[in-house]
């Protein structure tokens, strides 16, 4: 059976400050495109069988740049990145001048508006939860492997949970932008078989 190939988009703006950025739609860097179309030998590497992609402009630009064809690419709202509520746009240094010691992955956050209201770690790890039971079915229904195009935090937790572990262990697996991890088998057990990847090496 093929693996889960986890592809974090490339640099924003927001990314590269440190600013929590969840629903805002905020378009890669031409750095952030660079460090996508890096990925594609990897890509090409490997047989894919089928993508799930965040319906983020960040996340489907870096789909395309990987080669992920736009038809063959299914958008998936449970990719999104974790709804920050009120600490969206806000670094963890400015939030934490108020709530010292504060931890995303244990903490969660501030209440935001009606519509971005925030999730807890159980929250975000119950989609990530929908999105690995709907790339194993892909997997047993197709050859090769399962490409998931998202965010660093969702694909952490998403780890965390793809191994058995609770949400907030998502804060073992830091994840670079524009890189890759690869989750598969070993004797029937779930492991990562690599992690940041990127051309040249780990990140």
């Amino acid at each position: 059976m093929g693996e889960l190939l986890l592809v974090r988009h490339g640099e924003t703006e927001w990314s590269r400050s440190g600013r929590h950025t969840g629903w805002t739609d905020v378009p890669l860097t031409e750095h952030g495109r660079e460090e996508a179309r890096r990925l594609v030998p990897f890509i090409r590497s490997h047989r894919i069988g089928a993508a799930f992609v965040s319906p983020s402009q960040r996340a489907r630009e870096t789909a395309q740049l990987i080669g992920i064809d736009r038809g063959d690419a299914r958008i998936d709202a449970d990719l999104r990145e974790w709804d920050y509520g009120g600490y969206e746009g806000v670094t963890t240094v400015e939030i934490q001048r108020t709530r010292p010691g504060w931890f995303l992955f244990t903490d969660g956050v501030a209440a935001g508006p009606p519509e971005h209201p925030g999730e807890t770690p159980e929250e975000v790890g119950q989609r990530a939860d929908r999105v690995l039971a709907k790339a194993d079915a892909a997997l047993c229904n197709i050859e090769g492997s399962v490409v998931l195009v998202a965010h660093g935090h969702f694909l952490r937790v998403l780890t965390a949970r793809y191994l058995g572990l609770a949400p907030s262990d998502g804060a073992l697996f830091q994840l670079a932008t524009g890189t890759v991890g690869r989750l598969g088998t070993e004797h029937g057990r779930p492991v990562i078989a690599g992690w940041n990847l990127k051309p040249g090496g780990p990140a």
